[in-house]
């Protein structure tokens, strides 16, 4: 297989496309009031743009992973920022909330299949023996660009209007299609794959369980945290040029929160979702209660973001041993899960806002749908036990493959 001139470089490309995507799925959060003030609509249904960008990765994800996987991987990673860049492009240009949301669905269509090839490409790479810890470095862009990206993002478009976030974010884009294209080597599809086969995972009870799981459960997040900023100036009663501080500890605790979810997860995978299910429902709780003062509030909305790092990672990881061989919609299936949260999340959060119960009722929402994601995940642990008797009357379970299934 053709080797990269620089793979430090080429291995940087492809975190760099995960910081793009991370910083405009969040970014708008950060700076709703001013969108909605721009495109003259209240905060509530400018809250949909967040909904429209989380639709696009649950439509775009599974649907270009599987029509996907047979083409050159290289080409498909151009194609897939281009594609993200001009959706940028086109929500910095929006005229109005119609076309923002328009312009933010086509966004989110590369979303999903973006990792999902990434992560591939990167396996590719990556020396005998090291394919984990390569998936582990591209899917630092997220954590990155909670850290550095949103905040950063959002204090420009508090600055320079709202619309600068948005182009920032499409050059990004187009930084990463440059460094693709000079240092990400050829890298052919597999031409064994077929629509027919990665889709088929979708037909495996205990895939579509998790990816409810992470739907329905970590809906939650989104709840609350979509709404970040009016919370932070109307409950807490801090200036709007706080907001950046609020989403930098919440990147901060998602990169600790990824290094702790890969340790809980080598330990069990099944048990770390319930912790992060269970302590997610809790923070939430907890944030609806201290949201008023600051620090305290800082305080658990750090400790909501760790916690929503462990159950992220650990769907991730229960995905990929359920799904089979389709691995590719593994990926990119777990990211649509996620942005239907996101969608599900914005939108309930929206609706109690807009019914008058404040802004800290998308915290209890979000812990309702904990508890509903936490009952979605009990129906498939007593599914996984019952098959694990079934296999264990038909011949023993080694205690490492018992290990690993839980």
């Amino acid at each position: 297989m053709p080797q990269p001139r620089h793979a430090s470089l080429a291995t940087f490309a492809l975190i760099l496309g995960g910081i793009a995507i991370g910083t405009t799925e969040f970014v708008t959060m950060g700076l709703l009031p001013d969108i909605a003030s721009g495109v003259e609509v209240s905060i509530p249904t400018a809250g949909h743009a967040i909904s429209a960008y989380a639709a696009g990765v649950v439509v775009g994800a599974p649907l270009i992973a599987a029509l996907g996987a047979t083409l050159p991987r290289k080409g498909l990673l151009v194609a897939l920022m281009v594609a993200f860049a001009v959706g940028n492009a086109l929500s910095a240009l929006a005229p109005g909330y119609e076309t923002l949301v328009g312009a933010r669905f086509l966004a989110g269509l590369p979303h999903g299949a973006y990792f999902g090839v990434a992560a591939l490409v990167a396996v590719d790479l990556a020396p005998a023996g090291r394919a984990g810890r390569a998936v582990g470095t591209v899917m630092l862009g997220i954590p990155v660009a909670n850290v550095l990206g949103v905040p950063g993002a959002t204090w420009l478009g508090q600055t320079l209007g709202w619309r600068s976030a948005y182009w920032l974010v499409a050059v990004l884009g187009l930084l990463t299609v440059a460094l693709v294209l000079a240092q990400v080597p050829h890298l052919p599809g597999d031409r064994s794959k077929t629509v027919r086969s990665e889709l088929g995972a979708l037909t495996n009870l205990q895939v579509l369980l998790t990816l409810a799981v992470g739907a329905v459960g970590f809906g939650g997040m989104f709840a609350m945290y979509s709404y970040i900023a009016p919370t932070v100036t109307d409950v807490t009663g801090l200036p709007a040029s706080a907001v950046p501080l609020f989403l930098l500890v919440f990147g901060a605790a998602g990169f600790v929160g990824n290094l702790v979810a890969g340790r809980m997860g080598d330990w069990s995978v099944l048990r770390s979702i319930v912790i992060g299910m269970v302590g997610l429902g809790v923070a939430l709780g907890l944030f609806a209660l201290v949201a008023r003062w600051a620090v305290p509030a800082l305080v658990v909305l750090a400790l909501a973001s760790v916690l929503a790092s462990v159950l992220v990672i650990n769907l991730q990881l229960r995905l990929m041993q359920v799904a089979g061989e389709a691995q590719t919609l593994a990926a990119a299936g777990n990211h649509a899960a996620l942005n239907l949260a996101n969608a599900l999340g914005a939108w309930l959060g929206g609706v109690v806002i807009a019914r008058g119960y404040g802004y800290t009722a998308p915290s209890w929402v979000g812990v309702g749908l904990a508890v509903l994601g936490l009952g979605v995940l009990g129906v498939s642990v007593l599914l996984h036990r019952r098959t694990l008797r079934g296999r264990s009357l038909e011949r023993p379970v080694a205690p490492a493959e018992a290990t690993t299934s839980a």
